[in-house]
């Protein structure tokens, strides 16, 4: 019985898309200790991602709730059907987000006194839509702050590096959330909601979401050539373009089988994928 709710709770916060930000939360980690941190500064990083990711879905899904009930695609999440009651919701969002406070005051001082600022954007966030077609972006600030929180992590302080890549994350992740977004095109506009494919329509919204991968490259190289890094790295970017050009060949909004796939099978290749070559290149270095 617990086995099975906890199963649920995963499935309520898409657990398995964890692996879309914590590889370069990982990355940045590795190279702000230049090397594997403390176990104790490694274990407190993991517990703050772990926390911060679902924390900030389970909320999205309470704030969601009342819409997924009226949306077709969406309307067998467990809290629309009641198959996860709000208390129980409630309750993992709290929990996870105690464990993200506990693990920042365990990490340092900078940490904690940045942990109000990270819980709002996950809630400003889950209300975005209601007011802005940015909302993707706001998604993609909340998730690009892995890479850089874990850097604050190891040294306290922050520099442009973990920026740099806290800003492909937040392009990388923007758009393959617009492309997602493109199902749901006819019922944003019924209700009201804001989102770049309602705004702008099905084309113009694809070719934003380009552009946003497009800058996540372009983010990427910058770091190859500022650090500089090496040859791993760039065959690490190339990958990750031959896979986000893939994800956008596959982009058919009436096919919830291939939209799944391009929205988020796709994308946790490319986040893994991207990380083995990133490690690879630093510790070849060091070698």
């Amino acid at each position: 019985m617990v086995f099975d709710r906890l199963k649920k709770y995963g499935e309520m916060v898409m657990f398995s898309h964890t692996l879309f930000s914590l590889p370069f939360g990982m990355i940045a980690m590795v190279w702000a200790a230049d090397g594997i941190p403390q176990l104790r500064i490694f274990f407190w990083i993991l517990v703050a991602l772990f926390g911060a990711r679902n924390g900030a879905n389970a909320f999205n899904r309470i704030a969601d709730r009342k819409i997924d009930k009226k949306n077709e695609r969406t309307k067998d999440r467990h809290l629309a059907t009641g198959e996860i009651k709000l208390y129980e919701a409630y309750g993992v969002t709290i929990l996870c987000f105690l464990l993200m406070a506990f693990a920042a005051y365990m990490l340092n001082l900078t940490c904690l006194l940045l942990l109000p600022f990270a819980i709002a954007i996950f809630i400003i966030y889950s209300y975005s839509k209601r007011f802005t077609w940015l909302c993707h972006f706001i998604l993609g600030v909340a998730c690009g702050g892995a890479p850089v929180g874990a850097w604050l992590a190891v040294t306290g302080s922050i520099t442009f590096m973990p920026l740099i890549l806290g800003a492909a994350v937040c392009f990388w992740i923007a758009g393959f959330d617009i492309i997602y977004a493109t199902q749901d095109i006819e019922f944003d506009r019924k209700e009201g909601l804001h989102s770049v494919p309602a705004q702008f329509g099905l084309k113009k919204a694809l070719w934003i979401a380009r552009a946003s991968h497009l800058m996540c490259i372009l983010c990427l190289f910058a770091i190859y050539i500022l650090m500089p890094r090496g040859i791993f790295f760039l065959i690490g970017i190339v990958v990750a373009v031959m896979l986000l050009c893939i994800e956008h060949y596959n982009v058919v909004p009436e096919n919830k089988n291939k939209m799944i796939f391009a929205s988020y099978h796709m994308n946790q290749v490319v986040s893994v994928a991207f990380f083995i070559f990133a490690m690879l290149d630093f510790w070849i270095d060091k070698i």
